[in-house]
């Protein structure tokens, strides 16, 4: 009986903050206000049939698959040496790489600007080498630096999880059955922390693909990513309608690339790709 009563405690929870709003939401992006009162249609989402917001689409997922994958990149040996049992003062270095996250995510990005800006300790440093200064801020490189430095703990924490619950004597067979370094992380190491490859990829581009704050920050306002399409459409605009169609599609594009991973995951586990 007391389990049922914390069941229905959660149940209650779910259907306030995440029922309700979702429902807000895709009434809002069903409807229009008239003279005669709300009028359901689909005009918001037509209007996203405007080549500009295609172009928008484009160049979000496009930055979140480029910031996606260099956290990739990065992360994967990041978190194999991490992992490595044979790493002195694992614990620190693991605390050190965590420890900016405890920021809060606005201030990590402003410290960015402060590296990367006119004025900024990068060209200060050029200048002092009696040398041009650089143009780092206020364009893609910039965006995908902020979400690469934001987002690598996403990528490194899922897999390094992974990595530290590989078995050591399933390498120690590999080797011991003649497979070199390269072999072993091949077809050993590699597939087995596929999961938290794809929870890592999850993690890192659901949240690049919707940030409106680092686009905004670094990148000037000189380019518009769907996470600032959707605040100017409910903060500056005031046409929640058309806001909650974006979110709405945002949100579908979002369960579909999870759908995807987690399928995708899911055929590793069977053995069926590797």
């Amino acid at each position: 009986m007391k389990r049922n009563w914390l069941a229905y405690s959660y149940l209650g929870w779910m259907i306030v903050f995440t029922v309700v709003p979702l429902f807000l939401i895709l009434y809002y992006s069903l409807t229009i206000q008239t003279g005669t009162g709300l009028r359901f249609t689909l005009e918001q989402y037509q209007r996203l049939y405007n080549p500009v917001y295609f172009k928008v689409l484009g160049l979000s997922i496009e930055l979140a698959l480029i910031s996606t994958l260099i956290c990739l990149l990065i992360g994967y040996p990041l978190a194999m040496i991490l992992a490595s049992k044979n790493l002195s003062k694992k614990n620190t270095l693991i605390l050190l790489f965590v420890l900016p996250m405890w920021m809060n995510f606005l201030l990590r990005t402003y410290a960015w600007m402060t590296l990367l800006e006119r004025n900024g300790l990068i060209n200060t440093f050029i200048a002092s080498l009696s040398l041009p200064k650089l143009h780092l801020m206020y364009n893609n490189t910039a965006v995908i630096l902020g979400m690469v430095y934001n987002f690598l703990p996403f990528m490194v924490l899922p897999i390094y999880s992974v990595l530290t619950k590989i078995e050591p004597h399933i390498i120690e067979a590999a080797e011991d059955l003649g497979a070199d370094n390269w072999i072993v992380f091949r077809r050993v190491l590699f597939p087995l922390s596929l999961p938290g490859v794809f929870s890592g990829i999850t993690m890192v581009f659901l949240p690049a693909v919707t940030t409106f704050v680092i686009s905004r920050l670094l990148g000037g306002g000189q380019f518009t990513l769907l996470g600032n399409l959707i605040e100017q459409q409910f903060l500056y605009v005031g046409d929640w309608n058309f806001g909650s169609a974006i979110s709405i599609i945002l949100m579908l594009l979002v369960l579909l690339g999870m759908s995807f991973t987690s399928r995708y995951e899911q055929e590793q586990k069977g053995g069926g790709l590797w």
